[in-house]
């Protein structure tokens, strides 16, 4: 999963990028102080695959990852080419969601770009100038798709009709995220793009010490304003989350118990993006290896093989499946196996989150 990391200059963007990844990002109190885009790679805590790492004790153990890319700071006219907007749009096109962070804070040392700290306002912003860079997309489109649909092609004529269905949405200020599309109209979003159609979470950040209520005056404006797309709010102090990212495993621990917080929000953004994207996670347990997989929700037996290597779903026979609680509580996949609880299934069977697989294939 690639979650693109978007706001206004000066928001905590790469201050919260710099903590989530460790990357050392330049971040600076001065507008573009990011102009190519950083990315890094993070590791999925499970503490599944924790527990299965004490059963299996292997040679090697790997998480499942995330991909963050920190896109330069978006500013009013960013569609019309301001503040090198066409460049940073296009960036944007690149990821499978979007995190928008949203200033929830008031700090008199840190300058805001339109000079007054108004979250709401903010988010408009940023949706607004997505909105129009999709316009001009589709616009472009029509335009290519009518000359072709004077020939009288069927295939034409319809994709005209659901590119002047987007172009109708974008013009009410809507996000084509709430469109309802079929097929074709799914293949167009792909083909152009589209930045309005991303699945979408806000991050709202806050000052240290708002973090414990996870929420002030300005959240609940995120909140409310999101509630009414149906997207997600997820709340985080910048500042926090770089103090944590200078600490080890056991001393996180003890400060995120000092604060009062039972999760970094690392794992929240990370929750909320997959369920955002609606993934899940599978396991693969050995004595060579115990790893974690993300696949998308409703995948098969196959698909997830094939995340794997491409030959394991090109030659699929089975796969032998046992729940992550079933393993657990059997205390080993040979008593899973006596049990009854280690299940053969085949290329119909839909991947379940914590399911631990074995596939047999052969090509």
């Amino acid at each position: 999963m690639k979650l693109g990391i978007v706001g206004l200059p000066n928001v905590g963007k790469s201050t919260l990028f710099n903590a989530l990844t460790r990357a050392g990002a330049d971040a600076q109190n001065y507008p573009f102080c990011t102009i190519d885009p950083n990315i890094g790679v993070v590791n999925v805590p499970d503490q599944r695959l924790e527990v299965l790492n004490e059963m299996y004790n292997p040679k090697k153990k790997t998480p499942t990852t995330i991909e963050f890319v920190d896109i330069a700071g978006l500013v009013r006219g960013a569609s019309k080419g301001e503040g090198l907007g066409n460049k940073f749009l296009a960036h944007i096109r690149e990821v499978d969601a979007i995190a928008q962070v949203v200033r929830c804070f008031t700090d008199s040392n840190i300058t805001h770009v339109d000079g007054s700290i108004d979250p709401v306002r903010d988010i408009e912003i940023i949706n607004m100038e997505l909105l129009m860079a999709d316009l001009s997309s589709v616009e472009k489109r029509i335009e290519r798709t009518e000359k072709a649909a004077k020939s009288g092609d069927k295939e034409y004529l319809e994709e005209l009709k659901v590119l002047e269905k987007f172009k109708s949405i974008l013009e009410e200020g809507k996000n084509i995220r709430e469109l309802d599309l079929e097929e074709k109209g799914q293949r167009l979003i792909k083909e152009l793009s589209l930045l309005s159609a991303k699945p979408i979470i806000y991050i709202a950040n806050v000052d240290e010490g708002d973090m414990v209520a996870e929420t002030n005056d300005l959240v609940e404006q995120v909140k409310e304003y999101a509630k009414a797309e149906d997207a997600a709010v997820v709340t985080i102090s910048a500042r926090i989350e770089s103090d944590i990212a200078e600490l080890d495993e056991d001393e996180s621990e003890m400060f995120l118990e000092e604060m009062g917080l039972t999760e970094s929000g690392l794992d929240r953004v990370i929750k909320a993006g997959y369920e955002l994207l609606d993934l899940i996670t599978f396991f693969t347990a050995g004595e060579k290896e115990v790893r974690a997989w993300t696949v998308r929700m409703g995948s098969t037996a196959p698909e997830a093989a094939g995340k794997i290597h491409t030959d394991m779903q090109r030659g699929f026979i089975r796969a032998e499946v046992v729940g992550y609680q079933d393993l657990i509580e059997s205390g080993s996949i040979s008593k899973a196996r006596e049990d009854g609880l280690l299940r053969l299934e085949g290329k119909d069977y839909i991947i379940k989150d914590g399911d631990v697989c074995y596939f047999r294939f052969n090509v």
